[in-house]
């Protein structure tokens, strides 16, 4: 028994003649009544009973009938579904991001799910180079990761560049909108120190590079931590502009480093020669429109 052999059945209960049924399903009568036939043979039972001109189910042709319309009915959403996800329509994007993820992330998570809202999600925060081995082992498929990082095994979306600033409470800090990293160097400062993320000698190799010696007096692992004793007057610190983005609300201000050039890449990346889901393809795709030139 299978699927064919069911929706023929399941047409000659409804149109209760094989002449009519023959005619519904475009096929001559000899071969629809061999296929009952056989059917019957197999499940050794008569489905139809001969009632003048029309046929009529038995029980146990009533009972096949019952299971028939849901096995034909869950077939049809199986295809379904299995050909939306082909194209992408469906399916599951399985993405990592880091602590201080690319901030625009949740506009682009937003209009994805406008395009495609039968896409489910599975999204995992971890460390820049956690993601990468979480993305090796195929246990995410796509992440957005702070650069730089070792990624010969990976296809490496750049996403745009993001500057860093110089964050503080202070109140003699609040008479302009920029400073030089001269006078960064004379206030306290308590940098990130997020595993995996490069942030902290990023800005020890500036400083280096201009040949000055900033007061560290601390280093947080944790950004909101950071963020709040920023805001307690405990210290300044040096973040990359998704910081501010993301944490917003706290009692500082942000300046630009005029004299700087230090900056924060992040890369959207996927693993070299492995097959990816037509949903993560549509996800790269949008997110290669989205994205300004790095």
């Amino acid at each position: 028994m299978d699927i064919r052999q069911l929706r023929y059945f399941l047409t000659i209960a409804e149109e209760k003649q094989i002449t009519a049924a023959a005619k519904k399903l475009h096929m001559a009568q000899p071969p629809l009544s061999q296929q009952l036939k056989q059917l019957e043979q197999e499940l050794g039972v008569k489905l139809f009973e001969k009632r003048g001109r029309y046929l009529q189910l038995t029980e146990a042709g009533s009972t096949l009938q019952r299971y028939a319309v849901k096995i034909t009915k869950d077939m049809e959403e199986a295809q379904t579904e299995v050909t939306q996800i082909g194209s992408g329509v469906r399916g599951t994007l399985s993405i990592g991001v880091n602590t201080i993820s690319y901030y625009q992330l949740p506009t682009i998570l937003q209009t994805f799910r406008e395009s495609y809202p039968h896409i489910t999600y599975k999204i995992q925060q971890n460390e820049s180079s956690q993601l990468a081995k979480l993305v090796k082992e195929k246990i995410i498929e796509l992440a957005i990761v702070r650069l730089p990082l070792l990624l010969d095994d990976y296809t490496v979306l750049q996403l745009q560049k993001e500057s860093f600033y110089f964050v503080s409470s202070e109140p003699q800090t609040r008479n302009s909108t920029s400073v030089s990293l001269e006078q960064v160097a004379q206030h306290a400062l308590i940098l990130p120190s997020t595993d995996g993320l490069g942030i902290f000698q990023l800005i020890l190799e500036e400083f280096r590079m201009k040949n000055i010696s900033p007061n560290i007096i601390g280093e947080c692992s944790d950004i909101a931590i950071l963020m709040e004793l920023v805001s307690s007057g405990f210290g300044s610190t040096i973040v990359p502009e998704t910081v501010l983005k993301k944490h917003r609300g706290y009692r500082v201000q942000a300046f630009h480093i005029e004299d700087s050039e230090v900056s924060a890449s992040s890369a959207l990346i996927w693993l070299k020669q492995h097959y990816l889901s037509k949903a993560g393809q549509r996800f790269v795709e949008l997110v290669g429109t989205m994205t300004p030139d790095p």
